[in-house]
């Protein structure tokens, strides 16, 4: 059986999340308290009770996620639930490098920390927006971003997340101009998000900076049998890779999950479960690759019906 866990982005997150989980099962709350003695943040007042505003301020919205993904998994292993591949979403590949041995959760969590901290607090002074494109090659979405650009204007490709969308980042007048060309074009929607700050850009290049000199301090761990596949470029982590330097420029570079899912596709993988909030990865999947296994495991009652039916339950 070839499976693949994957861990959900910011944007997945909602107020309540992993609380259910949290009530029921002692290997997750060990995760949750684990996970605030750490960072000395309230991770599970957050996740459980809120307030939304506070639960979206990126440095928090990225421990609360990792945390909830973390405890899920935790049950998960508990019940002999394993996977031979791994990846995420932007913050969801450090789920991905806990999950294969490469980090430990005590590193995991104190980089995510600053990674969140540095994102949500060291952003440009300008208005910046993204928007979600849908149903528009990304060539044809590059050619426009690319045409705004020669004219000075900020706007690129932030996340590519699958053939049929791709979110763009910029200035927020760049934005609305781009916005009316990419209809011009042939998009069939054109989406803008809650997220505002010009994340996987350039523009974050002082964040980035700033968290390179986090990843200096941090331990890596040999590496596993399981394979983690990167964001920055959609291929799996090897050996002679410069970890730090790769998650350090993953701050400023697009994420390529449109050719992670190419990967996983090649992989021939029977299985792929999204472990965390949302079901955003799993959704991506199904566009690319209509007739993938797709589960999402984010409370009690998915996670339950997973097990049962892998007569682990």
């Amino acid at each position: 059986m070839k499976r693949a866990f994957l861990f959900p982005g910011q944007g997945a997150q909602m107020v309540g999340m992993g609380k259910d989980i949290y009530e029921k099962y002692e290997v997750a709350r060990k995760i949750y308290d684990e996970a605030e003695k750490i960072s000395g943040i309230e991770v599970k007042k957050i996740c459980f009770e809120g307030p939304e505003e506070e639960l979206n301020k990126t440095e928090n919205t990225q421990i609360a996620i990792l945390t909830t993904s973390l405890a899920i998994l935790e049950v998960l292993k508990e019940n002999g639930v394993e996977a031979r591949f791994t990846t995420g979403l932007s913050l969801g590949e450090y789920g991905a490098l806990i999950y294969s041995g490469i980090l430990s959760f005590e590193e995991g969590i104190k980089l995510i920390q600053k990674r969140g901290k540095y994102m949500g607090t060291m952003l440009p002074k300008e208005q910046f927006s993204m928007v979600a494109v849908i149903g528009l090659e990304s060539e044809k979405i590059e050619e426009v971003c690319e045409e705004l650009s020669k004219q000075g204007k900020f706007v690129v490709p932030a996340n590519y997340n699958c053939l049929v969308q791709t979110v763009i980042s910029g200035e927020k007048a760049a934005i609305q101009e781009a916005m009316e060309a990419l209809k011009e074009k042939g998009a069939k929607r054109v989406i803008e998000l809650k997220t505002s700050g010009p994340f996987h850009t350039v523009k974050l290049i002082d964040a980035k900076n700033a968290y390179e000199k986090e990843l200096e301090k941090a331990k890596f761990n040999e590496f596993t049998s399981i394979k983690v596949i990167k964001n920055i470029d959609g291929k799996y982590y090897e050996k002679e890779d410069n970890m730090k330097e790769i998650l350090a420029k993953h701050i400023i570079s697009s994420v390529r999950f449109d050719k992670t899912i190419e990967l996983m596709k090649k992989e021939e993988i029977d299985e792929y479960i999204e472990i965390g909030p949302g079901k955003v990865l799993t959704g991506f999947i199904k566009k690319d690759n209509k007739e993938a296994n797709v589960f999402n495991i984010n409370n009690v009652e998915t996670l339950e019906s997973y097990l049962e039916k892998v007569g682990k339950k």
